[in-house]
C-alpha cells in the first residue's frame, strides 16, 4: 500500500473577501511573527494566545473546514488549580472560527474527568495595526497611537489606531459566555467551572472598521458556518461553475480543489458580485486587487465560467491610467498593477494607489476581452470596453516602446518601483548568462508575443465590428513584429529564443522558461517550434514536477529561489497550451501528468503559488516554496488550462460553434464535463479512451454545435497572411467532423 504524502505550510490559514487569518497550526499567533488577522492590509490582530492558569495548550489536530472557517482541538497540560491538579488530557478546547469582513470565534470547553475543576481561561488580544508591506518586510514602525479600552458593562474590548485621518478599529464583543469575563494584564479571563462531562462556551465577535464601513462578524457559531453566507456564495459559484467527473480520483481533487480555490479569493469591489468577480491573487501576502494576475485568472477560467472575465475588465478599466505619474509608472491607457489600501499606501509612502509597475497587463487586457468575446458571443462586451481597448492599443505603441524600434520594453521611473515588470518580477530574475542581473530598459521576449497576440485578436475585432482599415492596420503591425522578433530574439546556436533584449538591444541568451510563453501566444514559426520545445523538456528545465524558471545549469540557478529555479504551475500552463497549438500532444500531456501529479501531494490537492525546482526521483515529493501563497489564484487555475489542453477546448460563439480537440493521455482514460457554457449554450460532454484514440460524445445540449477541429491549427500559430501545418506528432484520432476553420483565433 502506497504512503500518502501532504505536502504543506505549517500554518492555519483561512481567508474572505478583504480579511484573511493566519496562525500557527495550533490557531495562536505568536510574537515576533508576521502571521495575525489582516484586513485591508492591516493587521488589526498581531497576538492571540490562550491558556489555562497560565499553561499552555496542547495541540490535537486543527484543519480548515472551508475556506473561510476552521477548526482547532487541543487539551491540557498538567494543571496546578485551588481544587487540586488537573490531571494532562482532562479538558478539551475547541476553537471555532469564521470569517465574512469580521470574524466570529467560538471557544469551547468539556470536563472529561470525573471530578469537578476550576480555572482561569485567559486570553492574550494584541492589535499592533501594522501595515502589511512593513510586517512582510520585518520593518514596522509605528506612525500613530493605539489606544485600547475594556468596556465591562458590553464585555467589549476596543482596539483602536489613528494617524491623522487614517482610522483602523477592532471591537472584541463577547457573547453567550459561560461565565463572567474580566480585563487585566492585557488578558480576557474568565473563571471556569465545569463538573464531570460538563460543558463551557463563549463567542468572541471581531468587528473591524476601516474609517469608512464597519465590517461585522457573522452571526452564527462554527456549527453553522457550513450554511452561512459565505456557503451559500461558494454553493452557487460551483453550481454555475463547469462539472468534472472522471474515474482518476487524483486529477477530480484537484479539479474541485481549484474551483474552491478560485471562489475563496473573490474581492468585494464595488461594481462586481460573487459570480462576476475579480479574485485576489493570494493569501497571504496579495490578498489585494492586481491587473496581471486577474487578467491571466480569467483566461484560465473561459472553460469553467466564461462570464468570470467581466468583473476584471470593468474594475481594471475603471482604474486605467489618464495621466502619467512616474511615482506610480503610470502613463495614459496603461493597467494598473497593483491596488493597496494599507496605511502606507494612504499616505502615498508607497506607489500602490494603485502601482502601475506592469509592462504585460496593458496586451493582457486585449487578449482577455477578445477571449470573453470568443466564449460569451456578446458584442455588448465589446462596445463597453472598445475605448479602453483603444487607450491600451494606443499605450503599446507610445509608451510599451520606449525607444520606437517596435519592441516592448520596461524600464520603471519610479523611486520605489519595481526593476521587474514582467510576470517574473523579482529583483534578480532577469539575469545574464553569467548570473548577473540585467540593467537598463529590458524587452522580454514574452511581451512581444503578448503584443503580437493582441493585435491579432484586436484586429478580429475589428473586422467584426466593419472597421476594416484598423483591422488591416493592426494585422500589418503583428505580421511587422512577428518578422523582426524571429529575427532579433532567436539564437539559432542554442534552438532557443533570447530571455530578453538588455538596454543595449543585445540578446540575454540566459535559458529560461520565458521563450514557453512565446509558443501559447503563437509568434514562433512552425519550423522553430519542436527545438523549442525541446529545450524546455531537456532536463535541465523539466524538474520532473514541471518546467523550472530557469536552467538547472545556470550559475543563477536555486530551486529553492522565488523565480530563479523554481516551479511556477501557471507558467507551465502557458507552456502546456503552447505545445498543444503546435501540435506537440504527448509533450503537453507531459507537462499536464507532471503538474497534475505534483498538485496531489499538497494538502487538500492545493496548488501552492510555487514550489522547488528540485529534480524529481523516486523516493521525492514537491517541496513548497516557504513564502509561497495558498490559494493561489492562477495556481489554482492551472488545473483549468489543463484541462483547456487536454479537450482542446476552442469556442467560437460568434457563429454559435464548440469546437474541441479532445487527447486524453494514458492517465486519464475517462472524462465527463456538464454545465460548458459558451454563447449562453450549454453543453454535457464525455470522453474516453478506446486504445490510444480519444472518443467524444454531445450528452446535453445542441449536439450539431459541437464539432471537432484541430486544435494544432488556427491563427494563434501563424503570422498574417501566412498559411502553415502544426509540425507536432499528433497521434491519430476521430475523423474531423467537418473542415477546419483556418480563419478564427482559438481561445486562450
Amino acid at each position: 500500500m502506497a504512503v500518502e504524502i501532504a505536502v504543506g505550510p505549517l500554518k492555519l490559514a483561512i481567508n474572505q473577501g478583504a480579511s484573511f487569518l493566519v496562525t500557527e497550526q495550533d490557531g495562536q499567533i505568536t510574537w515576533p511573527t508576521d502571521k495575525g488577522f489582516y484586513f485591508a492590509d492591516t493587521r488589526m490582530m498581531s497576538v492571540w494566545r490562550i491558556f489555562a492558569n497560565g499553561e499552555d495548550w496542547d495541540l490535537l489536530n486543527a484543519s480548515a473546514i472551508a475556506y473561510y472557517a476552521s477548526r482547532v482541538f487541543m487539551t491540557n497540560r498538567p494543571l496546578a488549580s485551588e481544587g487540586g491538579d488537573i490531571p494532562p488530557g482532562t479538558l478539551s478546547l475547541t476553537v471555532g472560527r469564521t470569517l465574512a469582513g469580521g470574524l466570529h470565534e467560538d471557544l469551547d470547553l468539556t470536563n472529561n474527568g470525573q471530578v469537578p475543576v476550576r480555572f482561569n481561561l485567559e486570553i492574550v488580544i494584541r492589535s499592533d495595526f501594522a501595515d502589511l508591506f512593513e510586517v512582510k518586510a520585518k520593518h514596522i514602525v509605528r506612525r500613530g497611537r493605539i489606544n485600547t479600552t475594556w468596556a465591562p458593562n458590553h464585555r467589549q474590548l476596543h482596539a483602536r489606531y489613528e494617524n491623522g485621518d487614517f482610522i483602523r478599529e477592532v471591537r472584541v464583543r463577547i457573547r453567550d459566555a459561560g461565565s463572567n469575563p474580566v480585563y487585566a494584564n492585557g488578558r480576557i479571563s474568565f473563571d471556569v467551572r465545569l463538573k464531570p462531562g460538563e460543558h463551557w462556551h463563549a463567542c468572541l465577535l471581531y468587528e473591524v472598521f476601516d474609517g469608512q464601513t464597519r465590517h461585522r462578524p457573522p452571526a452564527a457559531c462554527i456549527d453553522r458556518a457550513l450554511s452561512s453566507r459565505p456557503a451559500q456564495r461558494l454553493a452557487e459559484w460551483q453550481n454555475r461553475a463547469l462539472k468534472l467527473t472522471t474515474s482518476n480520483e487524483e486529477f477530480y481533487r484537484f479539479y474541485h480543489q481549484s474551483v474552491e480555490d478560485v471562489a475563496a479569493l473573490r474581492l468585494p469591489i464595488e461594481g462586481t458580485d460573487h459570480m462576476e468577480f475579480v479574485p485576489a491573487a493570494g493569501v497571504p501576502w496579495f490578498v489585494g486587487l492586481f491587473g496581471r494576475d486577474s487578467l491571466i485568472v480569467s483566461l484560465q477560467t473561459a472553460l469553467v465560467y466564461p462570464d468570470f472575465a467581466r468583473g476584471a475588465l470593468d474594475v481594471l478599466g475603471r482604474y486605467q491610467a489618464t495621466e502619467r505619474d512616474d511615482y506610480r509608472d503610470a502613463q495614459p491607457g496603461k493597467i494598473m498593477h497593483e491596488l493597496r489600501q494599507g496605511e502606507l499606501a494612504h499616505f502615498k509612502l508607497i506607489p500602490h494607489t494603485p502601482y502601475y509597475g506592469t509592462a504585460d497587463a496593458t496586451p493582457l487586457y486585449l487578449i482577455v476581452l477578445h477571449n470573453a468575446w470568443r466564449c460569451t458571443g456578446d458584442d455588448k462586451l465589446l462596445k463597453r470596453h472598445l475605448a479602453t481597448a483603444e487607450r491600451c492599443l494606443q499605450w503599446i505603441d507610445e509608451s510599451g516602446d520606449l525607444d520606437g524600434d517596435g519592441f516592448q520594453e520596461y524600464q520603471t521611473r519610479s523611486r520605489d518601483g519595481y526593476e521587474n515588470q514582467g510576470w517574473k518580477d523579482a529583483g534578480e530574475a532577469v539575469v545574464y548568462p553569467d548570473g548577473t542581473l540585467v540593467k537598463g530598459p529590458k524587452a522580454l521576449c514574452e511581451l512581444q508575443g503578448y503584443v503580437y497576440d493582441a493585435w491579432r485578436r484586436m484586429a478580429e475585432i475589428y473586422e467584426h465590428l466593419g472597421e476594416h482599415a484598423k483591422a488591416h492596420a493592426l494585422n500589418a503591425k503583428a505580421k511587422a513584429l512577428y518578422e523582426r522578433f524571429n529575427d532579433v530574439f532567436w539564437d539559432e546556436k542554442s534552438g532557443f529564443y533570447a530571455f530578453c533584449l538588455d538596454g543595449d538591444k543585445q540578446p540575454v541568451l540566459s535559458v529560461a522558461s520565458n521563450p514557453g510563453h512565446c509558443l501559447w501566444s503563437g509568434i514562433v514559426p512552425p519550423e522553430r517550434a519542436a527545438r523549442v520545445v525541446k529545450r524546455l523538456l531537456a532536463p535541465d528545465m523539466d524538474s520532473g514536477w514541471g518546467v523550472r524558471t530557469l536552467s538547472a545549469k545556470h550559475p543563477a540557478y536555486n530551486p529553492h529561489s522565488y523565480q530563479n529555479g523554481s516551479v511556477w504551475p501557471h507558467d507551465n500552463a502557458f507552456l502546456m497550451i503552447g505545445m498543444r497549438r503546435y501540435g506537440f500532444i504527448r509533450e503537453a500531456e507531459h507537462l499536464a501528468r507532471e503538474i497534475s501529479g505534483a498538485a496531489s501531494y499538497f494538502a487538500r490537492h492545493r496548488m501552492p503559488e510555487l514550489y522547488a525546482g528540485l529534480q524529481r526521483d523516486p523516493t521525492s515529493f514537491p517541496v513548497q516554496y516557504r513564502g509561497a501563497n495558498v490559494p493561489q489564484a492562477w495556481a489554482a487555475g492551472s488545473c483549468f488550462a489543463i484541462l483547456h489542453s487536454l479537450i482542446g477546448f476552442q469556442p467560437d460563439a460568434q457563429h454559435g460553434k464548440l469546437y474541441i480537440d479532445p487527447q486524453l493521455p494514458a492517465w486519464l482514460n475517462d472524462l465527463s464535463l456538464s454545465q460548458l457554457r459558451v454563447n449562453g449554450d450549454v453543453y454535457d460532454l464525455r470522453f474516453w479512451r478506446e486504445k490510444d484514440v480519444t472518443r467524444w460524445e454531445v450528452t446535453g445540449g445542441d449536439a450539431s454545435a459541437v464539432e471537432q477541429r484541430s486544435f494544432a491549427r488556427g491563427a494563434a500559430m501563424r503570422p498574417p497572411e501566412q498559411e502553415s501545418a502544426p509540425v507536432g506528432n499528433k497521434p491519430p484520432g476521430r475523423r474531423l467532423r467537418q473542415k477546419e476553420r483556418t480563419d478564427s483565433q482559438a481561445a486562450i
